[in-house]
């Protein structure tokens, strides 16, 4: 039976990563959809969609679902829904503060999601307001370390308005000011250095260190949120170690 369990395990986990690619897929789509609603369709006048197009074709979406999701969102092709921007905010264990953001079309079912998920993972949701003043909106780009250097990155974005280079591992981070990411965005492009997305996110002020009990507990929260096919991103203000990190993948 060993054999036949190792190919039901693989088969289990490929049907887990697809669902996720799915969902992932149906998300960055969504996005492109609400971008071109709110800019229009010209690439050339809309950088929240250029950005949102980027984000899409790096993770592989095929090109034919991005091209109708901009026609649906900027009207030239019909079925494209209303959906409304909604931020819950709440805490995980031990007090980490959690920002939940959603793009739905029905704000009744996208609340009764990220209730449960908050309930069934040790967390709670909290009133608006009492968590989004220790997140502040900066625009982040995140560079692949291939083909460039920190040096070569932080010399493009320097005069564009970056804040801060950090170095995460295989990639760089560059943190500006939600008002200066698109020049950021812009200023990598003039110097030929390629990035893999450029988003406005909520930032943490400050963060919570977790051990690995905690780090596994909140992540099994962010899964739980990130499971509802409304909720588009998830915030939360925790600082989990290298060493960590290396636990919870060892697991």
């Amino acid at each position: 039976m060993s054999g036949h369990s190792k190919w039901a395990t693989t088969k289990h986990q490929k049907a887990v990563v697809d669902a996720k690619r799915s969902k992932l897929f149906a998300k960055l789509v969504k996005n492109i959809e609400v971008a071109a609603r709110t800019g229009g369709g010209d690439l050339a006048g809309n950088p929240t969609l250029v950005d949102a197009v980027q984000k899409a074709k790096k993770s592989s979406v095929p090109i034919d679902n991005i091209n109708r999701a901009v026609k649906r969102g900027s009207g030239q092709e019909a079925g494209g829904a209303d959906y409304q921007s909604v931020i819950y905010e709440g805490y995980g264990t031990g007090g980490i503060a959690v920002l939940v953001e959603c793009l739905t079309d029905n704000r009744n079912r996208a609340a009764s999601d990220v209730r449960v998920a908050f309930t069934r993972n040790g967390g709670q949701m909290a009133d608006p307001g009492s968590v989004s003043y220790l997140f502040s909106r900066k625009g982040v780009v995140t560079v692949s370390k291939e083909g460039t250097t920190e040096d070569a990155v932080m010399e493009a974005v320097l005069e564009a308005g970056a804040l801060e280079v950090n170095d995460f591992g295989d990639s760089f981070e560059v943190l500006s000011e939600a008002t200066d990411l698109v020049q950021v965005r812009t200023a990598l492009q003039e110097a030929g250095i390629d990035y893999d997305s450029a988003d406005v996110v909520f930032y943490p002020a400050t963060q919570i260190a977790v051990d690995a009990a905690g780090a596994r507990k909140i992540l099994r929260l962010i899964d739980a949120l990130e499971d509802s096919d409304d909720v588009q991103n998830v915030y939360a203000n925790f600082d989990a170690s290298d060493e960590v990190m290396a636990e919870l993948e060892a697991d």
